[in-house]
């Protein structure tokens, strides 16, 4: 099937979807969230299909969800707010809900609802020079899917939220727990393909019920409660607004996105 915003490839039992916005560094819009969701259902189903590469085309994995997007979304209350943030987090999380292993490929920038999908894929190869990060503090909102903790513990996950750091580098992600390797740029596929071929090559019904085994001692630990409880908190934030926020959007809508994160960046300049 053609798409408009993705492709998939497939290499034996490897599947590749591919995030292909390269003119806005992969953004993630409302009909790329869509697709993705269709595509992976349709990988999901596919007996074939034994592991899901996930990458991005172009100069990123992907800067995370679209902010010139969002600008033209008309959002009047707080049930409009609920429907597009269950979107989000249904695109986060349907990589670790898949019953296949996804490995995450990412390069560039992998940031804010980037970084949370490439938090939810099994395994994440990454390029050196990859920037890493969630700077949704610094314009007033929130996170949509809270896996970091989960990943890194809380001390770390406070640090890099709190602060909405986003220059992460790929040897701190590393040592971070957040990816499992960090390849030199240009060589990350490879090793990405590599990984998969090898997930591929083993039985298919131990990997899926392994898989599901590792995830559902995080659900078991509390998990799901909890990221729906900070989604819940999320929609709160987003629907109520705050001075940054409004003051983000006004420049984003007068002067353009590339004017507003130059605005939130230059508040946290030393």
């Amino acid at each position: 099937m053609a798409y408009e915003t993705i492709t998939v490839e497939r290499d034996a039992a490897v599947a590749i979807v591919t995030f292909n916005r390269p003119q806005v560094l992969n953004a993630f819009n409302n009909t790329l969230m869509h697709e993705s969701l269709e595509a992976m259902a349709a990988l999901n189903g596919d007996d074939a299909v034994q592991v899901i590469v996930v990458r991005g085309a172009g100069r990123a994995f992907s800067s995370g969800f679209d902010l010139k997007a969002a600008a033209e979304r008309k959002m009047d209350d707080v049930a409009d707010w609920e429907r597009q943030m269950r979107l989000q987090f249904d695109f986060i999380m349907q990589f670790w809900d898949s019953p296949k292993p996804t490995v995450a490929c990412v390069h560039g920038f992998c940031l804010a609802g980037a970084f949370e999908a490439m938090l939810a894929c099994d395994v994440t190869v990454a390029a050196e020079g990859t920037r890493f990060g969630e700077p949704e503090v610094r314009f007033g909102t929130g996170i949509v899917a809270m896996l970091l903790p989960w990943i890194t513990g809380p001390k770390q996950a406070k640090e890099l939220l709190l602060t909405g750091d986003d220059r992460i580098d790929a040897a701190d992600a590393l040592r971070l727990g957040i990816v499992n390797h960090v390849m030199p740029a240009g060589q990350e596929t490879d090793k990405a393909m590599s990984l998969a071929r090898t997930m591929a090559r083993a039985s298919a019904r131990s990997v899926r019920l392994t898989k599901r085994a590792i995830n559902q001692t995080y659900e078991t630990m509390g998990l799901r409660a909890a990221l729906q409880a900070s989604l819940d908190i999320d929609v709160i934030l987003n629907a109520g607004g705050s001075p940054e926020k409004a003051e983000f959007a006004r420049i984003r809508d007068t002067q353009g996105v590339k004017a507003a994160i130059a605005w939130r960046d230059a508040r946290f300049r030393s």
